[in-house]
């Protein structure tokens, strides 16, 4: 019964609806469990992430540089080691689907994640976003749905930058080689009134070799790879933040900020342990990117507050399949 008690105070903390957009031409407004009933489709399974719902669990370490402390009070960019709870993913509601089938994966991660100075972030191996707006957002998710990606995006130029990407973009055989993305940019904050607009990315540091060669015919194919790969030794990210000027728009997540832009590396990022999901602690996570500390703050974009609600949706929806599970399995005890 106390599996039962956590999961119901779990529920009870993102039980809330979120608005996000406004009028869509229906004359409602578009919510948070709109954009996930779009996202799960006709079904659901039970006690999984509407989206990204195949991945596993990592742990390690930060050591930080103290590079970014002159731009930030955050706990974890003054230099020294702060641990780190993770999870790599792919794209899709389906948590059986082929890991090399997916057009995009993900590595998410929750810095200090025992205090109140936690940091929750989710990158994406896409730099841009196609739109960015939540309402276009939803219609491209819409327009996937319906074999319809080409037409929306001649009808939406802002999504050049994200096709240039996607027409030259080449799914690497690791998860361990891929560039994870920020995509929606924050603000460093050292003192009231300062604050610096960042976006970053997760960079590869090989450091372990092993066959590349993949079994295409295997759904399990990268998270199998990874699991060997860290047998063999740690697994590392360069954490690289690139500083925003005064041209560019923090608010945008469509456009790319320019290569001359100043790029600081915060320090690595070194993955240790790697869990199967449902054993590991990641599981229960909501990698909800507005989580920040002391130090860190969110832009205006309009699109990083749709993630966070969608993220709070997604999982208030499982953890409640989650307690309906557990409660059954009391009863038949």
């Amino acid at each position: 019964m106390r599996a039962y008690f956590m999961v119901a105070a779990l529920v009870g903390s993102v039980s809330a609806a979120f608005l996000l957009a406004a009028n869509l031409g229906t004359g409602n407004a578009l919510s948070a469990q709109d954009f996930v009933d779009l996202q799960q489709g006709s079904t659901a399974h039970a006690g999984f992430r509407r989206a990204h719902a195949k991945g596993f669990c990592v742990a390690g370490d930060f050591i930080s540089s103290g590079a970014l402390a002159p731009f930030s009070s955050a706990a974890v960019l003054q230099a020294g080691r702060y641990p780190f709870i993770g999870r790599f993913s792919i794209a899709g509601n389906n948590p059986l689907a082929p890991d090399l089938k997916a057009p995009v994966r993900s590595f998410a991660i929750t810095l200090l994640p025992e205090t109140a100075q936690q940091w929750r972030i989710a990158m994406n191996t896409p730099p841009v976003l196609a739109v960015g707006t939540p309402e276009k957002f939803y219609l491209q998710l819409q327009a996937i749905q319906n074999n319809s990606v080409p037409q929306f995006f001649a009808e939406h130029p802002e999504s050049q930058a994200f096709v240039k990407w996607r027409s030259t973009y080449q799914a690497s055989s690791s998860f361990a080689s891929e560039r994870y993305h920020s995509i929606n940019a924050f603000y460093l904050q050292k003192a009231a009134g300062q604050q610096q607009a960042v976006k970053w990315a997760a960079v590869p540091m090989l450091t372990s070799t092993i066959s590349s060669e993949l079994d295409e015919t295997d759904a399990d194919a990268l998270q199998k790879e990874f699991f060997a790969r860290l047998n063999a030794g740690m697994v590392s990210f360069d954490w690289q933040f690139t500083l925003g000027t005064d041209a560019d728009d923090e608010n945008n997540a469509t456009v790319l900020w320019p290569d001359s832009n100043v790029q600081i590396s915060a320090g690595t990022l070194q993955i240790h342990q790697a869990t199967e999901q449902l054993d590991g602690n990641c599981n229960a996570l909501n990698f909800d990117p507005l989580v920040l500390p002391r130090g860190v703050a969110p832009t205006a974009d309009p699109i990083l507050r749709a993630r966070a609600a969608a993220y709070a949706e997604s999982h208030r929806r499982r953890a409640r399949e989650v307690l309906v599970q557990s409660v059954v399995g009391d009863q038949h005890e």
